[in-house]
């Protein structure tokens, strides 16, 4: 039997599609698969994909007319093409405009916020893509949902596993605190970049409530984004105990050290954020939408969306009992132990390139 050849598409190069593709690179070229990644070259500096047994090939982000060009250049002799979001997944459409028999597997990591006439053009791409896929793999059950309503012939439930945190030898929480300035307070911490989606303007909002409590916790927001200079002006104006810490390369080392973990989306599918509290064994608070919910199970307080005294009183009651955290410290690294290993998303991937090569 022949090798089979896979092209792996990324087109931003979010953090968690990024790290599910370095993952899934790793697993199928261990299994004779032989892997080409095509991504940003940025994308390719910080997740290393040739290190994980890829041919890697850059491709410009979205916007560049040589991208298309390029990705049919090198999906030329691909047996299976996998594109990862949607901005990818329409390039990669368009590079196998015309080439019969080479499938096309897309994999949905998330969901586009847009409104008015953007919506309008995002809702027309994802109907695109759904259709010219042979199969879509979502990461959550409402996105499969979705997927079907766009037109999917075949969408299915993928819980792509990422590499679990690890944490370096020797790590002391209390050095972290410090530099956050969390020696003697509470240490909050949200991660995600500075958009409207991910709710960080209710956040604030709950942080108003927090400046009343004997110790007022500090809440630490590390990410970047175009909402940075309104957040920033909000938490001076109203001097609010937060920081903006932009973005990092420490995350685990952060959140390892926090109190408790703070997830204030108005949507997430499997938040990285979420499984990295949970693994770490952090208390998470989070709102309950999207695939949080099925992701957590009992191992999260859960709160609705933009409601800031239900967020603030959550994480207060929970500064307030001690117990209350050990406990869901305990579930959450129980709840983590029940998702999807790397192996076992390998495995449903390339069983679902085998199904469709006829492998």
């Amino acid at each position: 039997m022949s090798q089979l050849r896979t092209v792996q598409v990324l087109g931003g190069g979010s953090a968690g599609s990024s790290a599910h593709v370095r993952s899934l690179t790793a697993g199928l070229a261990a299994r004779g698969v032989r892997v080409t990644v095509c991504a940003p070259a940025d994308v390719e500096r910080e997740y290393d994909f040739p290190g994980a047994g890829a041919l890697f090939v850059p491709v410009a982000r979205r916007g560049d007319p040589a991208a298309v060009g390029a990705l049919r250049a090198a999906c030329a002799d691909a047996d299976v093409v996998h594109a990862h979001g949607l901005h990818a997944a329409v390039r990669a459409a368009l590079a196998l405009r015309g080439r019969r028999g080479v499938p096309l597997v897309v994999t949905w990591h998330t969901r586009s916020h847009a409104d008015g006439a953007r919506g309008q053009v995002i809702r027309l791409l994802e109907r695109r893509v759904s259709r010219a896929a042979a199969v879509v793999l979502a990461t959550s059950s409402d996105l499969v949902d979705r997927a079907r309503e766009r037109g999917a012939r075949d969408a299915r439930l993928a819980a792509v596993a990422i590499p679990v945190p690890r944490l370096p030898a020797g790590l002391c929480d209390g050095k972290a605190r410090a530099e956050l300035g969390a020696v003697e307070r509470p240490l909050l911490m949200a991660v995600g970049s500075l958009v409207e989606h991910r709710g960080y303007e209710v956040l604030l909002d709950a942080a108003r409530a927090w400046r009343d409590l004997d110790v007022v916790p500090l809440l630490v927001i590390a990410g970047e984004g175009r909402g940075r200079p309104a957040l920033q002006r909000r938490i001076e104006a109203e001097s609010l105990p937060v920081r903006l810490v932009g973005r990092r390369d420490d995350i685990t080392e952060l959140l390892a050290a926090a109190d408790i973990a703070v997830l204030p989306s108005r949507w997430e599918a499997r938040s990285v954020l979420a499984q990295d509290a949970l693994r770490l064994g952090v208390p998470l608070v989070a709102t309950s939408v999207g695939g949080v919910p099925e992701l957590v199970g009992d191992a999260a307080l859960l709160v609705p969306y933009g409601d800031a005294e239900a967020l603030a009183r959550a994480v207060t009651d929970l500064l307030a009992d001690p117990e209350a955290r050990r406990a869901l410290a305990d579930a959450g690294r129980a709840q983590a132990a029940s998702w999807p290993t790397e192996d076992a998303t390998v495995a449903q991937v390339l069983a679902v390139y085998d199904e469709l090569t006829g492998a």
